[in-house]
């Protein structure tokens, strides 16, 4: 055990702390210093975990099968940057992106019509609720055989993932309008569509950027997962499964961070475009 290194993380550890202590104490007057501290804060924390992580591996010798220093995986990184970015393209942009396109849209038209047919509503949901109960373990083997070894197979289990949240919340965002505004809307002689664009849908707009907001994560989750059972040479669940064989872990946590990185990256961007889009909700002034 190396003394040295396991001081150095507690002295790092407690200075990163009080200084985040500090921060989030001040009470800044302008908009650029309070956004320049929310943006601080975390960076602060998760480079502290970094430098932990690294002494900690270092000051107790950790085998790098067990848990690589962070060095040694950002190398791994900037050393297999081709097949990372093969993997990335494989797993996000082609199965991850066109599963979570359709997906949603597929569960924003079916809540569409379950708002306006009552017996789709009685019938359809329940049949929602059971589809999202199914295990992706159980559904990707099937989606395997179905749509073949390539990325559409992955895409569908995408599909099946995302289709259910963003239904359930489009549906209980269509209902959020309140009386007095549909009795309004009502007293100016408009319709069904009409007060479906005018009224409805805006009023249910944090319901659906809530609904792709969760699915942006389970989009990612549920590609690489479905890759462990059956894809070509390429993707992240297949790179992960098989580097594990080969005790590459740090080829293993590569992929993680890159995966940890898109993810956040794609939940980043709706939650911007969310901004942008209602910026008239009460939650997004408060922001």
């Amino acid at each position: 055990m190396n003394l040295g290194w396991i001081v150095f993380a507690a002295v790092f550890w407690i200075g990163a702390w009080g200084l985040n202590e500090w921060l989030v104490r001040l009470k800044p007057g302008h908009v650029l210093h309070i956004r320049t501290i929310n943006l601080a804060v975390p960076l602060i924390f998760g480079l502290t975990i970094l430098v932990v992580w690294e002494s900690v591996v270092h000051g107790f010798s950790i085998s790098p099968i067990l848990l690589p220093a962070p060095s040694a995986i950002w190398e791994r990184i900037i050393n297999s940057t081709p097949t990372l970015w093969a993997d990335f393209q494989q797993t996000f942009l082609k199965a991850g992106l066109i599963g979570y396109a359709l997906g949603c849209s597929a569960g924003f038209a079916v809540a569409i019509m379950i708002d306006r047919s009552p017996f789709l509503q009685r019938g359809l949901l329940p049949l929602g609720n059971f589809v999202s109960a199914l295990p992706i373990i159980g559904i990707a083997p099937i989606m395997v055989m179905w749509f073949g070894f390539d990325w559409p197979s992955k895409a569908a289990v995408v599909i099946v993932m995302t289709f259910f949240p963003m239904l359930v919340n489009t549906v209980q965002g269509l209902a959020a309008a309140s009386a007095i505004e549909s009795d309004l809307m009502r007293t100016y002689a408009a319709g069904y569509w009409q007060t479906l664009i005018k009224l409805r849908l805006p009023a249910a707009m944090p319901f659906i950027f809530n609904a792709l907001k969760i699915n942006s994560t389970l989009a990612l989750i549920g590609t690489i997962v479905a890759e462990f059972f059956g894809t070509p040479i390429v993707g992240m669940g297949f790179r992960i499964s098989t580097e594990v064989g080969r005790m590459n872990i740090d080829m293993v946590w590569a992929e993680i961070a890159v995966a940890a990185l898109a993810g956040s990256a794609f939940y980043g961007a709706v939650a911007l475009f969310e901004r942008l889009i209602t910026f008239w909700h009460p939650s997004i002034r408060a922001g």
